[in-house]
């Protein structure tokens, strides 16, 4: 079992940059999949991107490519979601979430955690 915190979140302004963290606990950070998604109120849940096990493989919806960038360091057992050119269409609640199976959109998230509000002002 993991358990994941994020933290990071915040207001910004159209243009600007944030850097997410979710820090797991537990020592099996290592075989876990990891994702963002994000949620903004009274829409779906939307995938953002994902990362593989080792790191060596990303995944990220169109609206962000380009502008986010995922990364793990498993020493630290901390995933990282670097936003830049931040856009107000870019505010919701951002979750990470781990998968013990497969990777990227399609993977089975198994643990979810609290959020965190990213707040974009034009």
């Amino acid at each position: 079992q993991v358990q994941l915190v994020e933290s990071g979140g915040g207001l910004v302004q159209a243009g600007g940059s944030l850097r997410l963290s979710c820090a797991a606990s537990g020592r099996t950070f290592r075989t876990f999949a990891m994702g963002w998604f994000r949620q903004d109120p009274g829409k779906e849940r939307e995938f953002v991107t994902g990362i593989s096990v080792s790191g060596a493989l990303t995944n990220y919806a169109d609206s962000v490519k380009g502008r986010f960038t995922i990364s793990r360091d498993n020493a630290k057992n901390t995933v990282y979601l670097q936003m830049n050119s931040l856009k107000p269409e870019d505010t919701a609640v951002y979750y990470c979430a781990a998968a013990n199976r497969d990777w990227g959109p399609s993977a089975e998230y198994n643990y979810w955690g609290q959020g965190t509000q990213v707040t974009v002002s034009s």
